[in-house]
């Protein structure tokens, strides 16, 4: 079976759950997206507060903390092409990075009351998004982005 997720660490320790988690969510956003046979995969890294608070400022000069950073490979267009085109990469290639902060996903999931497993699989369902050309700044692609995240996570049956 073609790897489909790549997964670093920057920080913290490996943890296995955490791995086998990240490889059924983003296995199921392939599937989804009808990406599985086209040579891409994605990078993920689980680092700590102060790495993505640095990553957050260099590239988005936000000199804060954040949970979730999404770097994209390609335009929403291209990978629009890519698929309709079932257009397999000739060289394995990245859609792009997703890197969480571990801690926040922590604090988040007994902010919002569920599972450390429910807020990390929406956090990398969002990430998985964002590198697809989603976004939710406006209510209008908010629209469009929720409900393939609700999607993904309830066909995992990773509820609140």
């Amino acid at each position: 079976m073609q790897e489909l997720v790549e997964i670093n660490w920057d920080s913290i320790q490996e943890n296995k759950e955490y791995e086998d988690k990240i490889v059924q969510v983003l296995n199921k956003c392939f599937e989804e997206e009808d990406l599985k046979d086209l040579n891409l995969y994605i990078s993920v890294t689980l680092t700590s507060p102060s790495v993505i608070k640095k990553l957050n400022n260099e590239y988005r000069n936000i000199d804060k903390e954040t949970d979730v950073l999404s770097f994209p490979i390609f335009e929403k267009k291209e990978i629009d092409e890519i698929v309709k085109n079932k257009e397999k990469q000739i060289v394995k290639e990245t859609i792009g990075d997703v890197i969480i902060s571990v801690k926040r996903v922590e604090e988040q999931a007994v902010e919002y009351g569920h599972s450390f497993e429910r807020e990390l699989s929406y956090m990398l369902v969002h990430g998985f998004y964002h590198l697809m050309g989603y976004d939710h700044i406006k209510e209008e692609d908010k629209n469009k982005m929720r409900p393939k995240e609700e999607k993904i996570l309830n066909e995992l049956k990773i509820s609140r």
